[in-house]
């Protein structure tokens, strides 16, 4: 029995549909965008603990949030430095818009 190649185009093209729904085939920014959507309202995390659940580096993380590509389902404005402090490069207005939505989430004091 002989099948033909758009048979097994039909096979693999199938199976990379069930193993990405199932989160097996997810990219670095995908895991990062996942990852950001978990924070809770109010809540922040640095891009070091981000980037340790996504299996990269915390400048990965920076530059896929710099390109957020739906910031109102990923929120990026909640991912901010170790050391507390926020980014002068928010990609979305600045440091001062990602303050103002920390302080209106009560994230910050």
């Amino acid at each position: 029995m002989r099948f033909s190649f758009s048979f097994y185009f039909k096979v693999f093209y199938y199976v990379y549909v069930i193993f990405k729904f199932l989160g097996i085939f997810m990219n670095t920014f995908e895991r990062i965008y996942e990852e950001v959507k978990k924070i809770k309202k109010g809540k922040t995390k640095t891009y070091g603990c981000i980037a340790k659940k996504a299996g990269t580096t915390p400048r990965v993380v920076g530059f896929a949030l710099h390109k957020n590509p739906d910031p109102k389902n990923i929120p990026c404005h909640r991912v901010i430095f170790k050391d507390g402090s926020l980014s002068n490069s928010y990609a979305f207005g600045g440091r001062k818009v990602q303050e103002k939505k920390l302080r209106e989430e009560k994230a910050l004091k």
